[in-house]
């Protein structure tokens, strides 16, 4: 190691190290706030490289390595940054293994409702087992897209736990798959007194549903807490005004689901007749 090499002392404690990558900086309240939100986001890191087999030194030493010169963040921050600039800051982009398994999901999701649709409908002649079969693996490719989306860590939020994301894979299974095999007894497919556990699996969705939304705490980092305060700490805007990105995406995903629940409209009513047509909708 020469002279000029900066040097780092061994250890895992992340908040020493984070002081000494401080030190010499000016606290100001701009670079307080800074320092607070960067050692939330160091906690996580330090965390998700623990998970993934690194030494606790070594995991500190690479969340450090990582963060670069704290004056560079403070340079580039104004006065009072605003969501979307925090948002880009803090960005967190989805691992290659969750984009390969909700692509997966995704087609096992539109794959089997959509053929559970068609052999419910008769437009298929599948025997009923074969229909049941393929709403349940559209039922859970549809759980799966839930649970595995709530615990990964998103740039907003910091991932739920793994019993808490399996509670909402769980609630949303019975749901999509009660409301389904509700709609095959109602085809006639099916015996009307079995109408019973469609209607069980979807009481028991909507009361762990309750009890996941009423045991919920808080996920928003610290920097989401922190920019949708104003001056005098209440709320700034609606979540759509500090988010323009956001509002533009749920304009998307509406205008899509509106656009595919026509389509299929159109295509119930020429094969099966109008009667069905509520079913896009649902």
């Amino acid at each position: 190691m020469t002279e000029n090499t900066p040097h780092r002392p061994v250890g895992g404690d992340i908040h020493r190290l984070l002081d000494e990558a401080f030190a010499g900086v000016e606290m100001t309240p701009d670079a307080r706030d800074l320092k607070e939100e960067v050692r939330a986001n160091l906690v996580s890191r330090v965390a998700e490289l623990e998970s993934e087999g690194r030494p606790p030194a070594d995991a500190a030493h690479r969340a450090i390595a990582e963060l670069g010169d704290v004056r560079d963040l403070l340079d580039e921050s104004p006065a009072r940054p605003g969501y979307p600039y925090e948002s880009l800051r803090h960005r967190v982009r989805p691992k290659p293994a969750f984009v390969v398994r909700i692509v997966i999901a995704a087609l096992a999701t539109a794959g089997g409702l959509l053929l559970a649709v068609l052999g419910a409908t008769g437009v298929l002649q599948v025997p009923v087992g074969v229909t049941i079969l393929l709403l349940g693996i559209g039922s859970t490719g549809v759980a799966w897209l839930v649970g595995d989306s709530l615990s990964q860590e998103t740039t907003t939020n910091y991932p739920m736990p793994a019993a808490r994301a399996g509670g909402f894979f769980w609630a949303t299974l019975l749901m999509v798959f009660g409301v389904g095999v509700g709609l095959v007894v109602a085809a006639g497919l099916l015996p009307m007194w079995l109408i019973v556990f469609p209607v069980l699996a979807v009481a028991g969705s909507i009361v762990l549903y309750a009890w996941l939304g009423a045991t919920q705490t808080n996920r928003h980092k610290a920097w989401v807490r922190h920019t949708q305060l104003g001056i005098d700490g209440h709320p700034v805007g609606s979540r759509f005004e500090r988010d323009p990105e956001l509002a533009a995406r749920f304009g998307i995903y509406s205008m899509v689901i509106w656009l595919t629940a026509i389509a299929v409209a159109v295509v119930l009513y020429f094969t099966v007749g109008w009667v069905w047509i509520p079913l896009a909708f649902v």
